[in-house]
């Protein structure tokens, strides 16, 4: 007799995995088709996103990368070191893969956005969604991200639109959390003088709370890109194309250059995108009105 928990006995265990085993694949069988096809244009976007970004010339995208800069910092040392950082990438043979992990990443992040902002002013709107919405998002930030591949790979198998989805999923709680702090945030004087001027609730929102959460919503996609970067090497287990495979296969075979550079790569392009977005949120804030102006 050991002193460890007594478990259930295993003929039970058994049945019970195959029970599920067996409701899980008679779903599949019932729904796979459909829900494929549901999600079919995500791969669609994708891969037009790809690639478009690997046809444009490498000069225009740098170019690009530091206008994008310049117009979030007013700095021309952002703008040329986020330029620099990728022609480096690009010098170290990994412009590719790079091009192909932005491209994940900004889809993720606009998808992100698009679900998490109406569900952020939902969840500001409604006393009951905050308080239900809230213990769900705490829970999804505390589960480890590789619990996201699980229920994508049983749904759709292996490739690029699991992977997506795993990454929209786990980088969605700091926009919609975001989203409603910002809206909540907003100074009471100045919706009663909206409600004054005649402002419906759609107007209030759109000219008035909307506007006035600007930083703190760049604050939610400065956390929603990040998030979704750490992902992105994740869901390589499942077969999405860019840094993290590269960065996998290091780690199964011990290639220490090949895991360095790439996983270098990746923290180049965190960092890129985290002074971008921070600048952006710092000009929005310097130009936020205070509540005794």
């Amino acid at each position: 007799m050991t002193g460890g928990f007594p478990a259930l006995p295993a003929d039970t265990l058994a049945t019970l995995q195959q029970a599920i085993d067996r409701g899980f694949q008679a779903f599949s069988q019932q729904h796979g088709a459909a829900i494929e096809a549901a999600f079919a244009p995500l791969q669609t976007l994708l891969i037009g996103a790809e690639t478009a970004l690997l046809a444009l010339p490498w000069p225009l995208l740098l170019a690009a990368v530091a206008a994008l800069a310049w117009m979030a910092s007013r700095r021309w040392t952002l703008a040329l070191g986020s330029a620099a950082a990728l022609a480096l990438l690009g010098l170290f043979g990994l412009w590719d893969d790079t091009l192909r992990t932005l491209a994940m990443v900004l889809v993720a992040t606009a998808l992100a956005v698009a679900i998490g902002v109406p569900l952020g002013v939902a969840m500001a709107r409604l006393p009951w969604l905050q308080r239900w919405g809230g213990g769900l998002l705490d829970l999804m930030q505390t589960l480890p991200s590789f619990v996201y591949l699980i229920p994508a790979v049983m749904l759709l198998g292996i490739g690029r639109v699991p992977g997506l989805l795993a990454v929209v999923v786990y980088a969605l709680p700091p926009m919609v959390r975001l989203t409603s702090l910002g809206l909540r945030e907003v100074d009471r004087d100045l919706l009663e003088a909206a409600d004054a001027f005649g402002a419906s609730a759609w107007q209030r929102l759109w000219r008035v709370q909307l506007p006035l959460a600007l930083p703190t919503l760049m604050a939610g996609i400065n956390q929603t890109i990040m998030m979704a970067l750490a992902m992105v090497v994740v869901a390589a287990m499942i077969g999405v194309q860019g840094l993290g495979q590269p960065v996998l296969r290091a780690i199964n075979n011990q290639h220490v250059a090949l895991g360095l550079f790439n996983g270098l790569a990746i923290v180049a392009i965190a960092i890129a995108f985290d002074r971008i977005t921070q600048s952006w949120g710092w000009r929005l804030q310097r130009h936020r009105p205070t509540g005794d102006a």
